[in-house]
């Protein structure tokens, strides 16, 4: 689906296709629900918090789901012990590790996350090793950081992701064809969702239940339903 027949399907699940029901929400309002709807349906997908979602890569419906925003094997350079997170970073993957001791160069090694409460560098059984291809790593605000045990260095990462979609916008169908985000960022044109087709319409119910919610629609538990049936499929 296109951005604007995103928007048309949202409007005609709202009810408010040549209809007074409720106040006609502006352009920029309908994408910020179906830009929140994307993300919760990402999350979902990715990060579930509900044991009734199967999560990333566990069934090939989720792959399929989000596959167009994950980025494979993505080179990161290690720089002070640390690789920075990509400009677009979302949720974590998976991770080798580039590492160096004498003439041996760009070994690959297993990342291996670890808690902030381990105590695994003070273990002989737990640190990182060259040998054993292991390397401990632990996310902080910067990216990842990695440790060595002094006698080899981490080069550079080797990260798969999920990255942030593109804002989707419908900004061409609002006045003078622009709008201007909170953040002070200008929209024009428009941007079609990132996700695979078939997640469009199940986006787009999402950004329905939020906004009957926030609208305090009399139908809101009807369309609420909606989505958990599509949480069973």
């Amino acid at each position: 689906m296109t951005i604007s027949e995103m928007h048309y399907d949202f409007k005609k699940k709202l009810n408010k296709v040549d209809s007074e029901q409720n106040r006609n929400l502006l352009v920029p309002e309908i994408d910020w629900a179906l830009n929140e709807a994307q993300e919760l349906f990402i999350k979902m997908v990715a990060e579930p918090r509900q044991r009734s979602f199967l999560g990333f890569e566990k069934s090939q419906r989720t792959i399929d789901d989000i596959r167009t925003i994950v980025e494979s094997e993505q080179v990161v350079t290690i720089t002070n012990g640390v690789a920075p997170f990509p400009e677009r970073y979302l949720f974590f993957l998976k991770a080798e590790v580039l590492m160096d001791k004498g003439n041996c160069r760009g070994v690959k090694g297993r990342l291996h996350v670890r808690q902030h409460d381990d105590e695994f560098e003070n273990s002989p059984f737990d640190k990182s090793s060259f040998e054993w291809r292991i390397v401990n790593g632990l996310f902080i605000t910067e990216g990842v950081k990695v440790f060595d045990d002094g006698t080899f260095t981490n080069k550079s990462l080797v990260l798969s992701y999920i990255r942030k979609p593109s804002y989707i916008h419908n900004a061409n169908a609002f006045r003078n064809g622009t709008y201007q985000l909170p953040s002070g960022r200008v929209l024009e044109g428009t941007v079609d969702c990132e996700l695979p087709e078939h997640t469009h319409r199940e986006i787009v119910d999402i950004a329905v239940a939020l906004v009957s919610g926030e609208l305090l629609s009399n139908d809101y538990q009807v369309k609420l339903s909606k989505l958990n049936i599509n949480e069973l499929k």
